[in-house]
């Protein structure tokens, strides 16, 4: 996962830095890099460093369900 994480980061980075390249040089292909490199961003390398990030670590501790549980039960006994 690490590595796909790296080599999506290093795609990343260079799409967008060959876009801003050829935005240098007033080609318009530039932005369609741009664009690219922007989406693999936010639906690609976002997603799975948060998922690599969580994978195996248990996510109940941070539900509010339990903080409102004891609420519950106050509201209850105060009637």
């Amino acid at each position: 996962m690490k590595i796909l994480i790296k080599i999506l980061f290093f795609t990343v980075l260079g799409l967008i830095s060959y876009g801003l390249f050829l935005q240098n040089l007033k080609s318009e292909k530039a932005e369609f890099y741009i664009g690219i490199g922007v989406l693999l961003l936010a639906f690609a390398l976002i997603p799975s460093f948060i998922y690599h990030g969580y994978k195996g670590k248990d996510l109940s501790r941070y539900s509010f369900k339990n903080m409102m549980e004891p609420e519950k039960k106050n509201d209850t006994t105060k009637n």
